[in-house]
């Protein structure tokens, strides 16, 4: 009697609760739900990988992408570049030790940071170079005299110089342009190491964007050390009409990094110069 009173159910209706619950929890997924990396229910969807990192299919599934390393900042990488330049030139006494493969490594180091940093417009950043900066390598000096390419004093001959720390002393307002360097002269033996410090005053100008015109006005000697004392010796520019061919007094370079801690030279005789404030 019941059986045609209450006709049994379809056989698709008749379902454990179990079987619901577990149906349920499948497709009533919530979808805000994140799981643990590269996780996925039962397939990958497609995914715009440049803006999600929560990944949806049509059923509601979800998988969690890894987000993308984001590529390093212009500060980090100009400061990278910086370190690698530094640590190419360190060790090197300023350039007076540098090796061919060291002269190589130093220039390859310093047109990388060149390159990163790009033109330098010393008409905008003229006060960037305001203050004195000291000389941490010269390609230079590999040549064993101090004056590079150009005529100087020998180093470690019959009248040995040992050179000491070399600056720039730069002030835009007065356009004084001073090298400054400490040397120590040797002496016959009992006699002690003469140590000084030569000021070489200069005038400065800029041509185009990033170029320094330097012209030489004079030289002055002051003893250091036990010496100190003694007065300075100003030693007056030679007049044009006696002056060498090869020392004309005047020299130029280009500005090819600087920010408000380094400076990167190129001179007219292909001279590399690093520089760091002090």
């Amino acid at each position: 009697m019941a059986s045609v009173l209450h006709p049994p159910l379809p056989l698709s209706h008749h379902r454990t609760s179990s079987s619901i619950s577990a149906s349920t929890s499948v497709t009533n997924f919530p979808p805000t739900h994140k799981f643990p990396h590269s996780s996925t229910l039962h397939r990958r969807s497609s995914c715009d990988f440049k803006n999600d990192v929560i990944c949806r299919s049509s059923s509601g599934e979800v998988t969690f992408i890894e987000p993308p390393q984001s590529p390093p900042s212009a500060d980090d990488l100009i400061g990278s570049l910086k370190i690698k330049l530094l640590s190419a030139v360190s060790g090197l006494n300023r350039g007076l030790a540098a090796s061919e493969d060291d002269l190589r490594k130093a220039d390859d180091a310093a047109k990388e940071l060149e390159s990163a940093g790009g033109p330098v417009d010393l008409s905008a950043d003229l006060d960037k170079l305001q203050g004195r900066w000291k000389l941490i390598y010269s390609s230079a000096f590999s040549s064993r005299t101090l004056g590079g390419s150009r005529p100087g004093p020998p180093t470690g001959r019959l009248l040995p110089i040992t050179l000491g720390q070399v600056f720039q002393r730069i002030d835009i307002f007065s356009k004084d342009f001073d090298n400054i360097v400490e040397l120590e002269l040797g002496a016959p033996w009992p006699l002690p190491p003469l140590e000084v410090t030569a000021t070489l005053a200069h005038k400065f100008e800029l041509i185009g964007t990033s170029g320094i015109k330097i012209i030489f006005d004079k030289t002055t000697v002051k003893t250091t050390g036990n010496l100190s004392q003694l007065p300075p010796l100003d030693i007056p520019r030679i007049p044009d009409g006696l002056r060498p061919p090869s020392n004309t007094g005047s020299g130029e370079f280009e500005v090819t990094y600087l920010d408000s801690e380094t400076r990167v030279t190129r001179g007219d005789r292909g001279e590399l110069r690093v520089f760091v404030i002090a």
